[in-house]
């Protein structure tokens, strides 16, 4: 039997679905994939923008709510904040206006030019004298006023001053601290809805003393209720709950908007397109933030009366209070234009194609010379050179550790953390292109664009 034969019956009862496709069949397959396709890529989009403009309205949030937990769970950092405030010429002013006034409401001038008189007059002193006597009330009044203002002046200016301010705000900031949070360094403590002043450490203190001082039975005297209650509120339970929700807002909340972030770029077909967009709408809400601190600073200073406090000491105040937000938001704001910037010069666009080839050509051109003046880096440099990429990412990410390591970034540590990731890149770029493999370094400068 030919086998030929037996061949024709298999080729024959071969099943239809492994038969070719037309191209009728072929142009409808092709036209459904592209249509499932273009449905991914929809809901991609879809979820991408839901969860990018959730960050988007998140970020001025988070960083208000750092800010605030900040301030109020950080006593340094309220201390810092508040520090400046002794030392503004004109909060300087107002406080030794005010001092001054009180101290010299507290002398009855007129009563001490009444007594001189009368003491005149006792001592036979002549008529024209003890008439002439009140005269020297205003005299008076003005001269205790000058003396006065002047010894409070010095005081309000000098050093202690300012340090007696910092105290101040320091141990009253570690009371509500203590008070809200039960931790930290204070007398002042909460007890159930009782406010309540330690008296420990002085009590022992006094023992001490008393028994230093001969006093030896002192030592046995019992241990007591060494607690004070200064204050007893229904309230207290609601503002310890507010400082706890604070806390966890403060801290989550920035956390929460990052990762919507990230995955708002991670979901979208185009993660560069993602990454620029994520910058865009972030700088926006940080301007939004910085227009929103303008307009408060407007309203606070028309809502405080002159009489109470004057608006050249009102504004430094306020200036003062929120230096900090403001920092942050600007910090915030340097991170979203150069995250902007970075997604284009790694795009397509002729400007970034010629940036990125002008970088390379310089890279190229120095590690070359090196590479002829002897310094070759060898099989160093053509590692660097096939792991472009990997230490690129690596240098990047090393950045965004530092300033998310970084104890209340700023712009300048911004712009010094940037600085150092360009001249890492850079010198990277060098070293690969010093490996002494000419040839490769030709490719690599051809294809940058």
């Amino acid at each position: 039997m030919d086998p030929s034969d037996a061949s024709a019956p298999q080729g024959r009862g071969r099943s239809a679905a492994e038969q070719p496709l037309s191209a009728a069949e072929r142009e409808e397959y092709e036209r459904l994939r592209r249509t499932a396709h273009s449905r991914h890529r929809r809901t991609r989009y879809a979820g991408a923008c839901v969860l990018l403009v959730l960050a988007f309205l998140l970020s001025p949030l988070a960083v208000v709510a750092a800010w605030v937990n900040a301030e109020v769970s950080d006593t340094g950092r309220y201390v810092q904040t508040v520090a400046p405030i002794a030392t503004d010429p004109p909060v300087q002013n107002l406080v030794t206006d005010r001092l001054t006034k009180r101290v010299v409401s507290n002398v009855d001038v007129k009563s001490i030019t009444d007594a001189l008189g009368g003491a005149l007059a006792k001592a036979d002193a002549p008529p024209k004298v003890v008439d002439k006597v009140p005269l020297l009330t205003g005299p008076l009044q003005n001269a205790l006023d000058s003396a006065v203002h002047d010894v409070v002046a010095r005081v309000v200016k000098s050093d202690q001053f300012a340090q007696a301010w910092d105290g101040a705000n320091r141990r009253a900031h570690a009371a509500v601290v203590k008070t809200l949070t039960g931790e930290g360094n204070s007398a002042v403590e909460a007890k159930g809805d009782t406010i309540v002043l330690d008296m420990g450490t002085v009590i022992d203190n006094v023992k001490q003393r008393l028994v230093d001082a001969g006093y030896e039975k002192a030592a046995d005297i019992p241990d007591v209720d060494k607690t004070i209650p200064l204050l007893k509120t229904d309230k207290l339970d609601n503002a310890q709950d507010a400082m706890r929700l604070l806390n966890v807002v403060g801290t989550w909340l920035p956390v929460t908007a990052v990762v919507l972030a990230a995955l708002g770029i991670w979901a979208a077909p185009s993660h560069r397109v993602a990454l620029m967009a994520t910058g865009i709408g972030v700088g926006v809400g940080m301007v939004v933030l910085l227009v929103g601190l303008a307009v408060m600073r407007r309203v606070y200073l028309d809502s405080v009366p002159s009489d109470v406090l004057p608006s050249d000491v009102a504004a430094p105040i306020y200036d003062t209070l929120v230096r900090f937000l403001r920092a942050s938001t600007l910090t915030v704001l340097v991170l979203a234009v150069i995250t902007v910037l970075a997604g284009y010069l790694y795009g397509p666009g002729r400007g970034a194609r010629f940036i990125r080839s002008v970088a390379a050509r310089g890279t190229g051109a120095t590690g070359r010379a090196m590479a002829h003046s002897g310094a070759r880096t060898g099989s160093t440099g053509r590692w660097l050179d096939t792991h472009r990429g990997w230490t690129t990412g690596i240098v990047i990410a090393g950045g965004g550790l530092a300033l998310i390591l970084w104890n209340y970034p700023t712009p300048a540590s911004v712009a010094l953390v940037l600085g150092i990731v360009v001249l890492v890149l850079i010198l990277l770029g060098i070293l690969a292109s010093a490996s002494g493999d000419t040839a490769a370094g030709d490719r690599r400068t051809r294809s940058s664009p």
